[in-house]
């Protein structure tokens, strides 16, 4: 169960590259973005339009018994106006970026998954499923809040710079170049630390995934688990990575919480400055007292988006860190498209005849496995696959199932190259049972119902009966509405196996693929589903991958596979008397 630390990766792309696919996912908000500028623009002004009214109410107080209380009055309602226009602004403003980012998020991670659905498998086998679930889910939530901060956050704070120096400029033009003079010091000091950060948030990122990968197997597999005593090597696995996962967070947290305590430094200097040289220039009474109110107001409302700026900085290098996985999944090369509709065939209504033409695969390169396969199946015909283990008979039905497409070589059906058929076709064509059974979460109509959705209740009982699954169905707390979990439940394996018997004989498809269909099934019920299977299989061009020989006595043609290549190819009682690899194999078995 030990697994690579490292998390395979297609493609790894840059900051600047993942920003422009983010802008091409925002372009359908467009009108929502516009709208939340607007509502920023009006929220800044209310808010830099305060202090302004602020210093020019204290100027209109001169002394003891000199107060001019109309003006003051009126400057209050318009503070009063201020305040209220940028509060509702700001509340409006919220609900369009909440309406944008969860927007945006959607379609990314309904774009994730539907692309999931079209991967090939050699993506999904050579990826741990944890991983690509911690990229749905955990990634997709840590680039919502990155993105939800940086729309409330990043644009209000630009457009509170701009104006809070625009009034500053015209409230006193030297004083407010001191500040612009410390600016660049704040802005190099905040770009000097968030430079660093993104490396270090994609490490913490795909180190998070692979924690999840491992914790999604551990669980899943609990019972193989505890079974082999594997519990002090697992918690040890897990506090090996969750321990990096500690130390890499460690790291980027700390880089990135040093930019706000960095930046608040200089513009605290910087507010210094203004104080004392407003000061002086009071004094000397080029500035009044509330020209300098206003002055102190706007240098705090300058700076403080520089703060809150880097904040976000450091909050969008963790969301572009997920965005980046995320678009590693989303930009993986997909399996090889079905046809296009003009170029579409489909098969005949008696579908059978199969023929492998020098079909050559290999999940790597470097080691072949098939190579120069041919075979001819009539329809109707039996075969049976027979082999050591590796030898290529799992592959073969993957390849006829399109699971995986040939490297060379065709597969024809009645004429047809599976590569010219649409997939949902061809399957709908190839009902398959293996020994590994596949349920999902639901009732057993559900599950057994899967293939044929529009399946009436009668339908699925006859094909529960059919199977020998209906009596323990039955017997359970809600007979065919009872809810079973993922991969079955507390059903039995043989149970479990039963079901998806069931979930063939309903779909009666003109095709079959057995591969040790009845293996988890005790040997009374397994002869009852044998008998049930000879009647399934009478006029359908069945194949079955047997380890137990057996049940493959009765087949028309039994082909002995060795290295992706067969070997011997007869009946039963034909192989015996050549007395080769075949033979060998039958006599280890019953052996005394």
């Amino acid at each position: 169960m030990k697994r690579d630390r490292r998390i395979k990766k297609s493609l790894n792309f840059s900051r600047v590259e993942v920003l422009r696919k983010l802008l091409r996912k925002a372009k359908k908000y467009l009108p929502i973005f516009i709208c939340s500028m607007v509502l920023a623009i009006i929220t800044v002004s209310g808010n830099l339009l305060i202090p302004l009214l602020i210093g020019q109410a204290i100027d209109h107080i001169a002394g003891a018994g000199s107060v001019d209380f109309s003006s003051i009055l009126r400057l209050l309602i318009w503070i009063l106006a201020s305040i209220g226009s940028a509060s509702i602004a700001q509340w409006l403003m919220g609900l369009c970026n909440n309406r944008m980012t969860y927007g945006i998020v959607h379609d990314i991670r309904d774009e994730a998954f539907r692309h999931v659905q079209k991967l090939p498998l050699s993506y999904l086998d050579s990826h741990p499923t944890g991983d690509t679930v911690s990229r749905m889910i955990s990634d997709v939530e840590q680039l919502a809040n990155g993105l939800l901060t940086g729309f409330t956050n990043f644009f209000t704070g630009v457009l509170t710079i701009l104006g809070a120096l625009c009034f500053m400029l015209s409230v006193n033009p030297l004083i407010a170049l001191v500040v612009v003079a410390i600016t660049p010091l704040s802005l190099l000091a905040a770009n000097l630390i968030t430079k660093h950060t993104f490396s270090m948030f994609r490490v913490q990122t795909e180190t998070r995934g692979e924690e999840t990968a491992l914790i999604d197997e551990l669980v899943s597999e609990q019972k193989l688990v505890q079974a082999f005593g594997y519990e002090e090597r697992a918690q040890a696995h897990f506090d090996e990575i969750n321990g990096r996962l500690r130390s890499c967070s460690l790291r980027a947290l700390f880089y990135s919480s040093l930019t706000n305590p960095s930046t608040r430094f200089v513009n605290a200097l910087a507010y210094a400055g203004i104080g004392t040289i407003g000061a002086i220039a009071a004094i000397s009474g080029r500035i009044s007292i509330g020209g300098l109110t206003s002055l102190l107001s706007y240098a705090n409302q300058y700076t403080k988006p520089f703060n809150e700026i880097t904040d976000v900085l450091a909050e969008l290098q963790n969301a572009l860190a997920c965005a980046a996985r995320l678009f590693e999944l989303i930009e993986a090369p997909e399996q090889t498209p079905d046809p296009v509709p003009d170029k579409l065939k489909h098969l005949p209504v008696s579908a059978g005849s199969i023929e492998f033409e020098n079909l050559s695969f290999s999940y790597s390169k470097d080691k072949p496995l098939i190579h120069n396969f041919n075979l001819n199946v009539r329809s109707g015909q039996l075969v049976a696959i027979v082999g050591p283990t590796g030898c290529g008979k799992t592959t073969l039905i993957n390849l006829l199932m399109r699971f995986y497409d040939p490297d060379s070589g065709r597969i024809l059906i009645d004429g047809v190259d599976t590569l010219e058929l649409s997939r949902d076709e061809l399957r709908r064509n190839l009902g398959m049972v293996l020994q590994d059974t596949w349920l999902k979460t639901g009732t057993i109509y559900d599950n057994i119902a899967m293939g044929k959705p529009d399946a009436s209740i009668e339908e699925v009982v006859a094909a529960a009966k059919a199977s020998h699954a209906h009596a323990f169905i039955k017997r359970l707390p809600n007979g065919y509405d009872t809810q079973i979990g993922e991969f079955g439940g507390s059903l039995s394996q043989g149970q479990k196996q039963l079901l998806c018997i069931a979930r063939v004989m309903l779909a009666r498809p003109p095709m079959l693929i057995l591969d040790e269909a009845t293996s988890s099934i005790d040997t009374r019920t397994e002869l009852q589903v044998q008998d049930a299977f000879q009647k399934l299989m009478r006029g359908r061009t069945t194949f079955i991958v047997a380890h137990r020989l057996s049940t493959i006595k009765e087949a028309d043609i039994i082909l002995v596979m060795r290295e992706g290549r067969i070997i011997e190819k007869g009946t039963h009682t034909k192989l015996l008397a050549q007395g080769g690899f075949y033979a060998e194999l039958y006599e280890s078995q019953f052996a005394h």
